[in-house]
C-alpha cells in the first residue's frame, strides 16, 4: 500500500438528528485514529442536540432525546471539538476519511458558523478527505448493487460490527478505504490532496449522471448544492 494507506488517517462520523445537512445537528460523533487499518485511539461521545430527537432518527441510532440530555455534551463544545480535530488534521495532512463525508462535514461547517461564528474554510481548514463512497463509485463504477457502508463492507471483507453507531462506522470507513487502495494500485499510489481535488470533480460527474437518471424516469432533481463535495454551502453563490 502507499504512504497514505499504511500512515495515520483520521476516520470521522456523525449520527444526527436527520438528513437535512443545514438544519439537522448531530446527537453523538466520533473521531478515530487509525495507522494501516489498526485502530489506534477514538475519541467519542454522545450529543445534546438542544431539541427532540425524532423517531425516525432514533430507530436507526438508537439514541433518545432523553439519553442525549442525560449524558450528551453540550452542541456547541461537540462541534468545536470535531472542528479542531478535523482542521488539526489538516494542518498536519493526515486524510480524513468516512462514507458519504459530504454529509458529515456539511453539518460540521454549517454548525460551525453558526454555533462559533466561522466555518471550516474560513478557519482554515482544506483537507485532504477520502471519502469511501467517492472512490469506490469511481473506481469500480460497473459494479451492480449498493453503496452503503454495509454494502461496501460486505464486499471489501470488513467486519462493521455495530452499524449505526458512530465510531463503529468511523472505524469502518477507514478499514474500507484501506482495502479500496490495497485493490486500486492508483488509489494506493495517489496523494492525498491530490485525490482530494480528484474527487470533487468525480462526484460532481456522479451527481450529474444520477441526475440525469432521476430526470429520465420522472424523478425530481437533485439539490444543486447535492454536486458540491466534500463542504456545501446553504445558499449557492450567484454564478
Amino acid at each position: 500500500m502507499g504512504n497514505w494507506a499504511v500512515g495515520e488517517v483520521l476516520g470521522f462520523d456523525f449520527e444526527t438528528t436527520g438528513v437535512d445537512r443545514f438544519n439537522d445537528v448531530p446527537v453523538s460523533y466520533a473521531l478515530v485514529r487509525v495507522v494501516a487499518g489498526d485502530l489506534v485511539s477514538t475519541s467519542s461521545g454522545l450529543v445534546d442536540p438542544g431539541r427532540e430527537i425524532p423517531a425516525e432518527a432514533m430507530e436507526v441510532h438508537g439514541i433518545s432525546t432523553e439519553r442525549a440530555r442525560a449524558e450528551g455534551i453540550p452542541l456547541r463544545e461537540a462541534i468545536e471539538l470535531v472542528s479542531e480535530a478535523v482542521i488539526s488534521a489538516g494542518e498536519r495532512g493526515v486524510p480524513l476519511v468516512g462514507m458519504k463525508l459530504d454529509f458529515d462535514l456539511t453539518i460540521l461547517d454549517a454548525q460551525s458558523r453558526g454555533l462559533c461564528g466561522a466555518g471550516l474554510v474560513e478557519r482554515g481548514w482544506g483537507g485532504p478527505v477520502l471519502d469511501a463512497v467517492v472512490l469506490d463509485r469511481h473506481l469500480d463504477r460497473f459494479r451492480k448493487g449498493r453503496r452503503t457502508l454495509g454494502a461496501l463492507c460486505e464486499h471489501y471483507g470488513i467486519d462493521i460490527g455495530h452499524a449505526h453507531d458512530a465510531c463503529a462506522d468511523a472505524v469502518a470507513s477507514a478499514r474500507v478505504l484501506c482495502a479500496l487502495a490495497a485493490r486500486f494500485k492508483e488509489l494506493d499510489e495517489a496523494e492525498p490532496h491530490v485525490l482530494h481535488q480528484a474527487q470533487i470533480g468525480w462526484h460532481r460527474e456522479w451527481a450529474e449522471s444520477y441526475d440525469e437518471w432521476r430526470s429520465g424516469n420522472g424523478v425530481a432533481p437533485m439539490d444543486r448544492r447535492d454536486f458540491l463535495w466534500p463542504v456545501a454551502p446553504e445558499v449557492l453563490p450567484v454564478p
